[in-house]
């Protein structure tokens, strides 16, 4: 994808945004099946999710990537190995990569939709803190948060959780 299909992809609408998703569903890009998170695909997520949200804001992200997050949950419960996994996964591509370079909300969502993938209980935050003003994203499963949810000792406080459940 170049720089210039990335801004036209932002300077498209809404409408067209929900085209392409669509089409790329179809293609069987992001299906509903669950699937084993491999290191390259988790690369190609989290690269994905951060174009998306640049072209398109973090809301509009989130709420294009509910269609590839479904909304169902397994019974048992999320395995912290699989979810630790992951978490190393998400953090390695991040560092490595020039694109993303350690974005929590890339991090964050990339780590929410392949969680959900999973079927697997995986909620999104996002948090403040006051003095001084920052905000942080992480995604919380098996007890695990996704990045860290204080980065650096620094505690930010929830304003805003997202777990597709109504759990």
């Amino acid at each position: 994808m170049t720089t210039a299909d990335v801004q036209t992809f932002g300077e498209s609408s809404p409408g067209e945004h929900g085209e392409l998703v669509t089409e790329l569903v179809r293609a069987g890009c992001a299906d509903h099946r669950p699937k084993e998170h491999s290191d390259i695909g988790v690369g190609s997520w989290l690269r994905g999710v951060h174009l998306l949200i640049r072209a398109t804001g973090f809301g509009g992200a989130l709420r294009l990537l509910s269609l590839a997050a479904p909304g169902y949950i397994r019974a048992d419960p999320a395995p912290a190995e699989e979810v630790l996994r992951l978490k190393r996964a998400v953090q390695s591509h991040s560092r490595r990569s020039w694109l993303v370079n350690g974005d929590c909300k890339s991090e964050a969502v990339t780590a929410f939709v392949l969680l959900r993938r999973r079927g697997l209980k995986a909620t999104l935050h996002v948090g403040v803190r006051e003095h001084p003003f920052a905000m942080h994203a992480w995604t919380t499963s098996a007890g695990l948060s996704i990045p860290d949810a204080d980065p650096r000792g620094h505690a930010f406080t929830p304003v805003l959780s997202i777990d597709c459940g109504g759990q």
